[in-house]
């Protein structure tokens, strides 16, 4: 019962089985409580926020590099040529005759060139 009301303490709070603990074991669980925290803090870390933020990177690096004549894909799934680059938008021509605005943002990955006349 002692071993079983550890670790229900441990998951919901050492008070409601604060009764069925001895007085000197208080302590021990407020730092496994602490410790806990602070490994689901490091694995959210590391498996949430840094690969987010490498991708994020990446892709900056990717939208910066871009320049007229460039082939891209966007995150719609069209494929088109940069004719013009602003602060902000790409102007794209994705058919004969046929150009459009898209953010810098849609974007998904370059593409070699030649693969609009492979198509």
């Amino acid at each position: 019962m002692k071993r079983c009301g550890w670790l229900i303490g441990l998951l919901w709070g050492e008070q409601a089985f604060a009764a069925a603990q001895p007085a000197n074991d208080m302590g021990s669980g407020t730092l496994m409580q602490m410790l806990l925290l602070a490994a689901f803090a490091l694995i959210f870390y590391f498996v949430i926020i840094r690969p987010q933020s490498k991708r994020a990177k990446e892709h900056q690096q990717l939208v910066t590099a871009l320049q007229k004549g460039d082939e891209v894909i966007t995150t719609g799934g069209i494929l088109g040529k940069i004719t013009r680059v602003t602060d902000n938008f790409f102007m794209m021509i994705i058919a004969e005759g046929v150009e459009v605005p898209v953010q810098k943002n849609a974007i998904a990955a370059s593409v070699p060139k030649g693969t609009l006349k492979s198509i």
